[in-house]
Order: C-alpha cells, then sequence, then structure tokens
C-alpha cells in the first residue's frame, strides 16, 4: 500500500503528540537534591545540546511481519536526497521508530534509535565486516528502502536508547 508523501505525512503526524510523550520520558531526569533546594529545579535534561531527532510510523500490520526490522527511505525517484543520505552524513540524533497499533491510537512496538550508534555499526560493517543484517526494499512507486535487523547490531555503543519490549540480540 503507497500512498504519496502528503497523505503518508498527514496520517503520521497524528502520532506527533504520542512521539512527544516517548520520547520526552528519556530527555528529562530527576534533578540532583541541591538544584531543587536553592534552583527551583525539579527535572532536567542532562544532555546539554539540541537533539534532533526523526520520526518513522509505520502502518499496523508491519509489527507482526517485522517485529526487529526497521526501514530508512534510500532512494527516491525524483532524484532528491533521502533521510538514508542524510543519516549516513550526520543528520540526526535519534529515530523515532513505531509501528501503529490496529486503532492508530498508539504503538504496538517502537524503539527510539541512536543514530550516531547506527552510523558506527554502519562504519564497522563497511572496515571489519561487522554482519549487519540488511536488505533493499523497492515500492512500486519508485521508492526504494533499506532494511536494518537492530538485533545484529554491535552491542557497543548501544543502538537502542529505549524500547517498548525487550529484544534478544542475534548471536555473532
Amino acid at each position: 500500500m503507497n500512498f504519496p508523501y502528503s497523505i503518508n505525512r498527514h496520517w503520521s503526524d497524528r502520532f506527533i503528540p504520542e512521539i512527544c510523550r516517548i520520547v520526552g520520558a528519556h530527555l528529562l531526569e530527576v534533578a540532583p537534591e541541591p538544584l531543587d533546594f536553592h534552583h527551583a529545579t525539579d527535572l532536567m535534561s542532562f544532555l546539554g545540546r539540541d537533539l534532533r531527532i526523526a520520526a518513522r510510523v509505520r502502518r499496523h500490520g508491519y509489527a507482526g511481519r517485522y517485529p526487529y526490522d526497521f526501514t530508512i527511505r534510500s532512494r527516491v525517484g525524483s532524484g532528491a536526497t533521502t533521510e538514508l543520505a542524510k543519516i549516513v552524513n550526520g543528520e540526526g540524533d535519534w529515530l523515532f521508530y513505531g509501528h501503529a497499533n490496529a486503532a492508530e491510537t498508539g504503538f504496538d512496538l517502537w524503539w527510539l534509535i541512536d543514530l550516531r550508534a547506527f552510523r558506527a555499526g554502519l562504519i564497522r560493517q563497511a572496515a571489519n565486516g561487522w554482519p549487519i543484517r540488511s536488505g533493499d526494499k523497492a515500492n512500486p512507486d519508485g521508492t526504494w528502502f533499506k532494511w536494518f535487523d537492530i538485533r545484529s547490531f554491535p552491542s557497543e555503543p548501544p543502538l537502542i536508547v529505549a524500547a517498548s519490549a525487550t529484544i534478544q540480540r542475534l548471536s555473532r
């Protein structure tokens, strides 16, 4: 089922409030007592910089068929710069990747992926032959996606910042 960009974007944007709720929970920590006592600070972010977060929402049904795969657009008919090219070139810090539930009110499954770890995994694959399971998927509309199995990435640095479910690693 392929839809034009504007339809896909409008559909996925309905999940933005839920994505903000999930991601926000991983950006804040309880402040140390001295800050609470003296600076009216109960919560704080220790990242100390802006954080750029990409978001991708899959339609219901894909989680059951591809429970460990995430996809990133790798080619478009127009020749425009793709998500994969931007990420490989250093753009983005995290990727929220979620599978919509049947009611389209939330997610059956989601991951918060560290794109620095993703890039490190790709470098290790190219330099040392690290066995990342991946492949290419063509859509009838001329777009292509690269799929990656999250279980096949190196354990360091950790690929997954947070997830809705435990992930069993593949043995190497």
